[in-house]
Order: structure tokens, then sequence, then C-alpha cells
């Protein structure tokens, strides 16, 4: 009987924070990925959960990790909730940081928000400045953040549904088991930013720049890439997808006027899409391909290591140097729909 005590002990002690930081079981299961009936199985004391997601429930809910110990007796603290969105002396309108050095300088010091832990629903944040690593373990739904610095962010366990971050700077930002899902990211700025066992799904991504741009662990479903800049960027274990269509029907998940310079796909799954234009100096190893298309693209020292189905690639007027015709030659791919070319471009 002892277990299933503490067992419960820990899922009314769940239900208690939780309800204290104002949060439903659908919201916390939002953060965490999971369903509310799990959620709902937790309070009820009929499962607990492992001591990773123990760390994340007490990071989400404003708690110390010791609040689930069973001999924690205190009753639960109290729930520190992120601060204000606006900060707005009787006289000023605004809220300035002083500076620690020079505490009387008149100079212009940098507003610092935090906005960690909120629920934002329909607001406009747009031209947004200064919000740095404070927008953690929150959700966001039909948001707008156009035109807004939003570089060095940290997206930690956040759920952002149908939000419109277009024009903005996200370059070296952080985005951490988070889930964004019809976003639209147009003409944004990515450079160096680091997406780390996150899916984004139906996000339009068009004129975006993710140069230098690290996926790990991630997944990217159904997503608008026109016109992107992937030059540097690494994709390694996550998946890199279009949408299931009939066969035949490749529009959709045409990537057009994209830039591939030395992008790299290591131990990824790659579905449903259809390259165009150059790839060039490119790198593909360990990586699944499924239903994948190269139309009117032409291929310069790319490089095809240990990849599985390469002979289920469709390649539709192609072009490429003979390294990297070898490469999927040996490959087994299917190198029909592929023309010679020299490195200046003339036919061999």
């Amino acid at each position: 009987m002892e277990p299933m005590q503490s067992t419960k002990k820990i899922g009314s002690k769940i239900a208690e924070a939780r309800k204290k930081a104002t949060i439903s079981q659908a919201q916390l299961a939002g953060h965490l990925f999971i369903s509310s009936q799990a959620v709902g199985k937790w309070e009820r004391g009929e499962s607990m959960p492992d001591i990773i997601t123990l760390n994340r429930l007490a990071e989400i809910l404003g708690v110390d990790l010791n609040y689930f110990s069973e001999n924690f007796q205190s009753p639960a603290p109290e729930i520190i909730h992120g601060e204000p969105l606006v900060k707005q002396p009787a006289e000023s309108g605004s809220y300035r940081i002083p500076s620690e050095k020079h505490p009387e300088s008149k100079r212009e010091e940098k507003l610092s928000w935090d906005m960690s832990r909120g629920n934002w629903v329909d607001a406009d944040f747009s031209g947004l400045k200064n919000l740095h690593e404070k927008f953690s373990s929150s959700n966001m739904q039909r948001c707008k953040f156009i035109g807004s610095d939003l570089s060095g962010l940290l997206l930690k366990g956040n759920h952002v549904d149908s939000c419109d971050f277009s024009r903005s700077d996200i370059s070296s930002s952080h985005i951490q088991r988070t889930l964004l899902n019809k976003n639209i990211f147009k003409d944004c700025l990515l450079k160096k930013a680091e997406f780390s066992r996150s899916q984004l799904n139906i996000c339009d991504f068009s004129g975006a720049n993710f140069t230098g741009t690290k996926f790990s662990e991630s997944y990217l479903y159904g997503c608008d890439l026109t016109g992107v800049d992937f030059t540097g960027m690494v994709v390694k274990s996550g998946g890199f997808t279009g949408v299931v269509v009939k066969t035949g029907d490749l529009e959709k998940n045409t990537i057009v006027d994209a830039v591939w310079n030395r992008a790299s796909f290591i131990d990824s799954q790659i579905a449903d899409l259809v390259f165009t234009g150059t790839l060039d100096e490119c790198y593909f190893e360990n990586c699944a391909f499924t239903r994948v298309t190269f139309r009117n693209a032409t291929l310069i020292n790319t490089f095809f290591k240990n990849n599985k189905n390469l002979k289920r690639i469709r390649f539709i007027d192609c072009q490429a140097d003979r390294m990297t015709f070898e490469f999927l030659k040996q490959g087994k791919a299917d190198v029909k729909g592929i023309t010679l070319v020299t490195p200046k471009g003339g036919n061999e």
C-alpha cells in the first residue's frame, strides 16, 4: 500500500500546485506534450511521472522540486508568476531598470519584460523588444509579434499556435521542447537559432533566413519554405517533411527558390518533399528518404553516405557534377534523370 499512498500524495500535490497556478489539466498537458488524460491519472494517483517530468512540472508550476517529496510537510509554496507585462510607475508610463554602476545615471536603460508562464490569446505585441530569455512555459494563441526583436530568445516548453512573427528578428534564439503550430514567420531572421526537441507544424517560413540554424531532434512538417536561405543549416536526428499528397501531386511540397549552400542532414527522416534549385556542398548522411523528388535541381559537391532508400528518390531533369553522381550511383539511386555537368557548367 505504501507505494500507492506515495503516488496519491504526489498526485494531490500536482493538482494543488496546478490549481494555484490557474492552469487547466489540458494546458499543463500541452506544456508537456502529453494527453490531458495522463495528467488526470497523475492527480488521481493512478500513475506517477518520472523524475525528468517532475523537474519539468516544478518549472512550469513554479515550485521547488522538493515540493513533490513525500516528506515535504509544509503547505504548497506560493506560486511565483512572471512579472506583469507592463510596469507603469505613476508618472513615467514605463519601467526603467537603474544602472548598478551608475544608479543616478540619466541615460536610457533597456526595458526587460518577463512573459514566462503566461497564457496569451489574441494579443498584439508587434514591435516588442528586449524580451531575451523571459518567455518560457507559456501558451500563445493568435498573437502578433510583427517586426519584433526577439533575438537571443529562450522558448522552453512553449505551445505557440496561429501567431504571426512576420519580419521579426529571432536570431541566436534557443527553442527547446516547444510546439510551433500554424504560425507565420515570413521574412524572419532565424540566423544561428537552435531548435531542440521541438515540433514545427504547418508554419509559413517563406523568405526566412535560416543561415547557420541547427535542428536537433526536431521535426518540421508541412511548412512553407519558399525562398528560404538554408546556408549552413544542420538537421540532426529529426524530420524534414511535407504533407502527404495524392500520387503525382508534387506542387504542395515543392521548395521553390531556396538556397541550400552547405546544408546538412544527419540521421534524419526526409519525406514528401520536392527539392529544386542548386544544392551546393550539401551533406546527407544516415538519412531515410520517403517520396522525395529532385526536380530541375543542380547538385554540386553534394555528399550522400549510408542513406536508406536512395533508389526511391526521383530525379527529374536534374544535373550533377561527377563526384555527386558517383555518390548517388554507389548508393543505388536511380540516376537516369540526371545529366552530368562539369564544375563550370558545361555538359560532359
